[in-house]
């Protein structure tokens, strides 16, 4: 190569580096992302991976989370414009539209349910057809957990007056089961996680083996969806990256986690568990990581409107899309 040659890859090199540099450049977007619940708790772990491992800043994000008021709260919120994004169970759309708010769910984190039912193993119970009369702990009584429990009883051919269901919030729920002073518990899979450090033998039952509640969900506006799809886009791919982190390596996953929640400092044990049961009862079953199964919510719905959860059934097409996900 002569030296004008030479000069001119030199000039290449040196223009692609400055492109690099300025690329490296722009600003991030600003991104308000409201979460049902603190951010800390491990059920958020494909969100926080996401953040941790610069999957966010990778799509040009800059995502800040905000705790809302559960997942109803979150939809109302979205749907009212004062968030782009938010996270809730595959069922809250159903109970949002149904009460006019204009949100979809835009992925779904996992093909099964978030709610397992817990039991003392030594009691005897076999599922819920045995619960009648027994104390269960539960989050709330407003809360999708619960009206997923309610689906696994209506299986067995019960209702929630046949139980003696004990709301006490998402500390209490496993405290109370861990205390024995009650014979069972509604969870997801960290409140399972924390009964057994403290001591509590159990036998678990999936709701997805009763009635095939929800895992959770992503949601944006009807508005949003429409104006600003390559950002929803965005959001939806850093945060299944996330998940799937989770499925593929649980380990590193929740070193990685760890390192970024100091709330959780000396936990990598407990958390790798957590994320393990997501492993095991939430994530897998989905054809399409991300993916609405529409007949599974469209029979979810019907629960709802059977119950009186809500008063009417809105048009499936308006409660959820996959095009985020494909």
């Amino acid at each position: 190569m002569d030296k004008r040659g030479f000069l001119k890859v030199i000039a290449a090199l040196a223009g692609a580096a400055t492109l690099a540099t300025s690329v490296r450049a722009q600003p991030l977007e600003e991104v308000t992302y409201l979460l049902p619940a603190p951010a800390f708790l491990p059920a958020f772990g494909p969100w926080m991976l996401a953040q941790a491992r610069g999957y966010y800043a990778h799509e040009g994000l800059k995502v800040s989370f905000v705790t809302a008021k559960g997942g109803v709260d979150v939809a109302k919120q979205v749907g009212a414009g004062n968030a782009p994004i938010g996270g809730a169970i595959g069922d809250t759309p159903i109970i949002a539209r149904a009460n006019g708010v204009p949100i979809k769910a835009v992925a779904v984190l996992g093909g099964r349910s978030l709610t397992q039912l817990a039991v003392h193993e030594d009691l005897g119970i076999t599922g819920p057809k045995d619960l009648k009369g027994r104390v269960v702990s539960v989050w709330a009584y407003q809360d999708t957990t619960f009206y997923a429990f309610q689906g696994m009883l209506a299986s067995a051919g019960l209702t929630k007056n046949d139980v003696d269901a004990q709301a006490s919030g998402p500390a209490g729920v496993w405290q109370l089961f861990a205390a024995r002073k009650a014979d069972a518990m509604v969870a997801v899979p960290e409140w399972v996680a924390s009964a057994k450090e403290a001591g509590a033998k159990m036998k678990l039952f999936s709701s997805d083996d009763y009635f095939k509640s929800m895992a959770q969900a992503i949601l944006a506006s009807d508005e949003m969806i429409q104006k600003r799809p390559e950002l929803i886009r965005k959001l939806v791919r850093a945060t299944l990256k996330g998940m799937q982190d989770i499925m593929k390596d649980p380990k590193g996953a929740a070193r990685d986690y760890v390192a970024a929640m100091p709330q959780h400092k000396g936990r990598e044990a407990y958390i790798e568990e957590v994320f393990g049961m997501y492993n095991t009862y939430v994530y897998p079953g989905q054809r399409q990581l991300g993916a609405m199964d529409p007949e599974r919510l469209a029979a979810v719905q019907r629960f709802y409107v059977k119950e009186g959860v809500v008063t009417r059934e809105s048009p499936l097409a308006d409660l959820y899309t996959n095009q985020f996900v494909q």
